[in-house]
């Protein structure tokens, strides 16, 4: 499953990218509460040639208490050129991946589950200039402590669901 990421050309943006979606489109139920609640396949493109690792975030910023998160994702190595959906809820996966603890208070991804309304929930990519070897289980504020140093780039994919 594993193979070499697209590199970027000099120029071009990183880019974040579903097969499950478009940018601005509906989540499939699949991927959500509803459904099997497994995590959305992930596409990679145009990552920096300098990255060394990638990491993901993807939270809910109209969740009524505040921005809810989703997943927390890191140390994904930046040869790969995406992940496919249902990413184990492992605090350790093959290649160093790590994951991070979500707001549901569990380990790995937390699919959509709105109360009501529709809900925009933003995947964030962001290309690294390091390896973190940090320990699993970090939250998105600690991640985004870490990573602030080291960020090159950054690509947004954002879903849509309703109940």
């Amino acid at each position: 499953m594993i193979v070499t990421a697209l590199i970027a050309a000099k120029g071009e943006k990183m880019q974040l990218l579903s097969p499950a979606f478009e940018n601005g489109g509906l989540i499939p139920a699949k991927y959500t509460c509803d459904g099997a609640d497994i995590s959305v396949p992930l596409i990679f493109r145009n990552v920096p040639q300098e990255a060394k690792s990638l990491a993901i975030i993807m939270d809910d910023p109209d969740a009524p208490m505040g921005v809810f998160v989703h997943w927390v994702i890191y140390d994904i190595p930046s040869t790969i050129e995406g992940l496919p959906e249902g990413i184990p809820n492992a605090p350790e996966l093959e290649y160093g991946i790590k994951q991070g603890i979500n707001d549901f208070g569990k380990i790995g991804y937390g699919g959509p589950c709105p109360p009501n309304g529709a809900h925009r929930y933003f995947i964030k990519l962001y290309a690294l200039d390091r390896v973190l070897n940090v320990q699993p289980g970090l939250s998105k504020q600690d991640l985004l402590e870490i990573i602030k140093p080291f960020v090159i780039d950054e690509a947004i994919l954002m879903g849509v669901y309703e109940r």
